[in-house]
């Protein structure tokens, strides 16, 4: 049966065949973000809000053995009162595959500004933490970290 498709022209086998080579094309190129990709990351967060470096601490090694596994803790200077609480917490990197990792929403009721977790890196990079305050200003901390085994990466064998 080579019956060929009536709107392109090719044979089912030219299409699949055609698929394929893509398909491997792109799995070849491992996904990546780029500080670029972080700045917009985190332009669609703040908008056009300025952050302002202090309130924010974070906590990770900045020499990590191996990526896999990182501990990341952060924590912000905040009464958590109704008057003067951190309502989100965002941490950003600049090279796994998707620059933005994670956020946290909180409350008054939350007790303490303080949130921890593990991550993977992909890489050697800076991580970013940004904190929004109730009142709608913006806090941040960021740290170089140092991967000497890299996480993020598959290989195809």
């Amino acid at each position: 049966m080579n019956e060929r498709n009536r709107i392109t022209g090719t044979t089912r086998r030219q299409f699949l065949a055609a698929g394929v080579g893509v398909a491997s094309i792109l799995a070849v190129r491992p996904a990546s973000a780029t500080p670029e990709a972080m700045a917009a990351a985190i332009r669609q967060i703040v908008g056009g809000a300025t952050v302002r470096p202090g309130k924010v601490k974070l906590d990770i090694p900045p020499l990590v053995e191996n990526g896999n596994t990182v501990s990341l803790t952060v924590s912000v200077a905040s009464p958590m009162t109704p008057d003067n609480h951190v309502t989100s917490i965002h941490v950003f990197n600049e090279k796994n595959p998707q620059p933005n990792v994670a956020s946290f929403h909180l409350g008054p009721r939350a007790g303490r500004a303080s949130v921890s977790t593990r991550i993977r890196l992909a890489d050697s990079q800076t991580v970013i933490a940004i904190a929004r305050m109730n009142d709608g200003s913006l806090w941040s901390d960021k740290i170089d970290v140092i991967v000497t085994l890299a996480a993020c990466v598959e290989e195809l064998i």
